[in-house]
């Protein structure tokens, strides 16, 4: 049974991808207790082991750091290879210490972070580029050895619509801003819980 395009709409991306609230809470305090432990040595903490469910689960995840509403790092993984749980807190201290863009966060600045963290889906190959909502879905381009990666706040904040959030994700790449239309480009979604 096939239907009327002009009344059935586009298809449906799918279910949205959501954590709890204390799923959330948990991960807000490691994130910090992590970047705490590498600025403290003398008082750190040892890291509690993942709890069950999505935590334990591979989810790919970023962490952004934040300085008076300025970026101040932000490192993640697309992919999870280990528990959601390892892989925040790698990400925290690699924001924190490893991002090539800033120098080493300083104990000093810690009260002051502010601390963002995405979730991520898994990556899936975007049907069709003409179902990405602007809010909803982040994505990756691959094409001609190259990759950029935008999350899915990023059109938000800067107020783009669907076309301009693609042709975006394609000079994250430094490619051509139509390259997601050529032949040979691999262009995927994914969603984000965003706290």
């Amino acid at each position: 049974m096939s239907g009327n395009p002009e009344t059935t709409g586009p298809p449906d991306p799918g279910p949205r991808f959501s954590i709890s609230p204390q799923e959330r809470d948990a991960l807000r305090v490691l994130a910090r207790l992590a970047i705490a432990n590498r600025l403290f040595p003398e008082q750190a903490v040892p890291l509690p082991g993942p709890p069950q469910g999505l935590l334990a689960r591979p989810c790919g995840a970023f962490v952004t750091l934040k300085a008076g509403g300025h970026l101040r790092g932000c490192i993640g993984n697309v992919v999870g290879d280990g528990p959601l749980w390892d892989t925040v807190a790698a990400m925290a201290q690699a924001a924190a210490f490893q991002d090539p863009r800033f120098p080493p966060v300083a104990s000093g600045e810690f009260e002051t972070l502010d601390l963002e963290i995405s979730v991520l889906s898994p990556l899936l190959p975007c049907p069709d580029p003409a179902l990405v909502e602007v809010g909803r879905h982040g994505l990756l381009i691959r094409h001609a050895g190259r990759s950029g990666l935008l999350l899915p706040q990023v059109p938000v904040e800067w107020g783009w619509d669907r076309e301009t959030f693609l042709a975006q994700t394609c000079r994250k790449a430094g490619l051509p801003a139509d390259a997601w239309r050529e032949p040979g480009a691999a262009l995927f979604w994914f969603e984000a819980e965003v706290f």
